[in-house]
């Protein structure tokens, strides 16, 4: 198992048994495990941040009416199958955080966007990696308030990398 799969699965089982998963018990239940994209290694990036001179905070609502404060931290520009995409990365005392909307979004993807959580290394670089791209729990039911994605993250590019939708009732589970 890559460890790619492993973190997959142990999310599978901490969604399916765990008291603190966004599934009601209903959904576990029925639960199956999380759909994801295949592993795609040109979506994971070692990269090199853009630090906005003036890091202001802004509001950003959540799916429940709430607001939640960020720092508006930086820019990140990559390539996406030849195409160039942009995306703002968050500060937060949590650490940094990167919610997107790609263009698969309500096809394939939850239509409110997926999160991402950039890790800092060493060589003062952000570790992003796609393939770690995970759902709000709001994807799963209403009783959560998940942050709505900035206007400026969301993409006009396919993002094949992460979760895709999640369907509690098709026949696979998923």
């Amino acid at each position: 198992m890559t460890e790619l799969e492993t973190f997959r699965a142990e999310k599978d089982s901490f969604f399916a048994r765990h008291p603190q998963s966004p599934l009601t018990p209903e959904q576990k239940r029925a639960f199956r495990g999380l759909d994801y994209f295949p592993e795609n290694p040109a979506l994971r990036f070692e990269a090199d941040i853009e630090v906005f001179a003036n890091q202001e905070t802004i509001i950003v609502q959540t799916t429940s009416g709430d607001e939640r404060q960020y720092m508006r931290h930086g820019r990140f520009k990559f390539l996406v199958e030849g195409q160039e995409a942009v995306l703002t990365i968050c500060a937060s005392e949590h650490g940094y955080f990167l919610p997107f909307v790609d263009a698969l979004a309500n096809k394939e993807t939850y239509g409110a966007g997926r999160y991402l959580d950039p890790q800092p290394l060493p060589n003062g670089k952000l570790l992003i990696d796609f393939n770690l791209a995970y759902n709000p729990y709001c994807a799963y039911n209403d009783r959560w308030s998940c942050p709505l994605t900035p206007f400026e993250n969301r993409l006009k590019v396919a993002i094949r990398a992460g979760e895709k939708l999640y369907y509690p009732e098709s026949p696979e589970g998923h």
